[in-house]
């Protein structure tokens, strides 16, 4: 099969494509024919040296994918040949990745396609999807009487928080770092956007919600406590998915004294059977129109050097030069 891999840690010129064997299917897998997959930062970490786990040699990077059973194992039930599928969390853990035409993929990580909704659109979605659900939900416990505020309303995760706050009803202020993107923000289902770059942001937030918000949902690296803390509500609550090596200062006064909540999860940490109670509510958004992916580019999979690059201008070097995931076709 084509693949695209890598045999040592380094810039996105260390990923080769080419031919490898075609994966073996074990008893709890399905060998997926890929149709498509998605770049997300934590390829570009992990392939940089990023040490979190051992990696096979050679390495395929990615974790989401959208594509066809072609082959099950002897001890799956749930899942048949000829279905289509979408799953996450491959590259991930010491599991090899999915930037293949063909994957096995353990079978409790896979999830039904929905009728209807494009391969590009579930493995675009995937990661960020599953990502914004578990943190809106299962962690921040947002409600409908909630208002939200994302940074960077049209960004990967950012996108998705947007839309599944406002498919629960909950209301929404967003960031971007254009007026292009404001724009999409609204599009995206926000009750209030503004340019970051032009606009004070707390003075913007302020206005629209006096009181604060509840949930504060912080996509940067490096988190600037002191504005999101002024802008959060009594027993307001943060979300945090980014910033590994970040070591910024913290208001602890403002923060105790307001009752706050800071919650940082990663991911790829949480169990299938969570997994799957995302997927189910992507599924269902996704059919009914509730939920759009965010694709900024298509490319073919012998592209994979490239998408990296970008994802890294555009996450490592904080140029927004992004307005959605990158998409990559076997």
């Amino acid at each position: 099969m084509k693949a695209a891999f890598f045999r040592t840690t380094g810039s996105p010129d260390v990923i080769e494509y080419g031919e490898l064997p075609d994966p073996i299917c074990g008893p709890d897998q399905c060998k997926v024919q890929v149709a498509a997959v998605s770049v997300n930062p934590i390829d570009t970490y992990i392939r940089n040296g990023a040490n979190y786990w051992p990696l096979p040699n050679p390495f395929v990077p990615g974790s989401d994918l959208a594509g066809t059973i072609v082959e099950t194992g002897t001890n799956v039930k749930q899942f048949r040949v000829g279905q289509r599928v979408w799953a996450s969390n491959q590259g991930l853990m010491g599991r090899q990745g999915c930037f293949s035409e063909m994957a096995a993929v353990d079978s409790h990580w896979l999830h039904p396609s929905p009728d209807g909704v494009e391969d590009t659109d579930l493995a675009a979605v995937a990661l960020v999807g599953i990502t914004a659900h578990l943190g809106l939900f299962e962690r921040a416990n947002l409600k409908p009487e909630d208002t939200l505020f994302v940074r960077g309303g049209t960004g990967g995760v950012g996108a998705m928080v947007v839309q599944m706050a406002k498919a629960i009803g909950a209301r929404v202020i967003a960031s971007a770092g254009s007026d292009a993107k404001v724009a999409r923000c609204l599009e995206l289902g926000a009750d209030h956007a503004f340019n970051y770059n032009t606009t004070n942001t707390l003075e913007e937030t302020k206005a629209f919600a006096p009181n604060g918000v509840n949930v504060f949902w912080e996509t940067l690296r490096d988190p600037d406590f002191d504005l999101s803390v002024a802008m959060l509500a009594e027993n307001g609550r943060m979300v945090l998915m980014a910033g590994r090596d970040a070591r910024p200062s913290f208001p602890v006064g403002p923060f105790y004294v307001k009752g706050c909540s800071l919650i940082g999860f990663a991911m790829f940490k949480a169990t299938a059977e969570q997994q799957h109670v995302a997927a189910s509510d992507i599924n269902h958004w996704m059919t009914t129109g509730q939920l759009q992916a965010q694709i900024d580019c298509v490319l073919p999979l012998s592209q994979t050097a490239e998408a990296h690059r970008r994802q890294e201008e555009n996450t490592i070097q904080k140029k927004s030069t992004l307005a959605g995931k990158i998409v990559l076709i076997p």
